[in-house]
């Protein structure tokens, strides 16, 4: 009978989807840092036979530079290969002919160009940084509390990330506050969507259950992959507290030191 357990699931696994921020690599001044291991750790995934894929809700640059950055830094990694919240966002504007009023990075706003913006009917939120001031926080306030029908899109619904020089605030926090302030619930567009998830598989044209999701967020990457049927690794790096793992709700299928850790641990128990 075929073990379903962690890890020795690995044996029957056809896919890999990473997280980038917190297992990859830590943001920061300039293109931060490699977290030690995890370049070597994607080289030895890309040369199995295994598929691999990078699942972000990185929204403070678009897809392009976001991988120059991580290319930088020495990671073997292509654009195609990497899922975003924004990209989806888009697709989803122009499916439901929709006018976005964009509280987003300005790194970001490249991707939004081919989307009509005049008179919104809508607000998308993003991880906008400096961006979230009072000022900005109300125009999209008065935007949404202005229409008959308000609709807010959020760009993931993180509370929080690691930097090298800590931890910061992330787009969930500020989401919350519109959907309180407007009392609405926000449709996030990137982790933890079951759609986005989805997505990821049919690129890869694998089931749930031959996908294996590693990140650094419990809820967001392990809880969004479990709940679309797929198995759950969370890294001891980025923002994982010890906490996590006393979680009420949330349990990750296993739980590894790093991203180094768990590639030996995979690639071990298919040879």
């Amino acid at each position: 009978m075929a073990d379903t357990g962690w890890p020795g699931c690995s044996k029957s696994l056809k896919g890999v989807i990473l997280d980038m921020c917190g297992v990859l690599y830590e943001s920061g001044e300039g293109d931060g840092v490699a977290i030690p291991g995890s370049i070597e750790a994607v080289k030895k995934l890309k040369a199995s036979d295994l598929q691999l894929r990078f699942c972000t809700n990185e929204t403070q640059a678009t897809r392009e530079k976001f991988v120059a950055k991580l290319q930088r830094l020495g990671f073997d990694i292509s654009v195609s290969e990497v899922f975003s919240p924004a990209p989806a966002a888009v697709a989803v504007l122009k499916e439901r002919a929709l006018r976005p009023h964009l509280l987003v990075y300005d790194g970001l706003l490249p991707e939004f160009d081919s989307v009509d913006k005049t008179n919104p009917n809508c607000v998308v939120i993003g991880d906008a940084a400096e961006q979230f001031s009072y000022q900005n926080l109300n125009e999209a306030f008065s935007v949404l509390i202005g229409l008959e029908n308000p609709m807010l899109f959020s760009l993931g619904q993180g509370r929080y990330y690691k930097e090298t020089d800590g931890l910061k605030l992330d787009v969930g926090v500020y989401m919350k506050a519109l959907e309180y302030a407007c009392d609405l619930k926000a449709e996030v567009v990137g982790k933890p969507s079951p759609t986005f998830f989805q997505s990821v598989l049919n690129d890869m044209g694998l089931q749930p259950h031959e996908s294996l999701m590693i990140g650094d967020d419990l809820v967001n990457d392990v809880g969004g992959a479990q709940h679309c049927g797929m198995k759950g690794v969370q890294v001891r790096t980025g923002k994982y507290r010890p906490s996590d793992e006393r979680h009420s709700t949330v349990m990750a299928d296993g739980t590894v030191d790093n991203l180094a850790q768990a590639v030996d641990m995979i690639l071990n128990q298919r040879n």
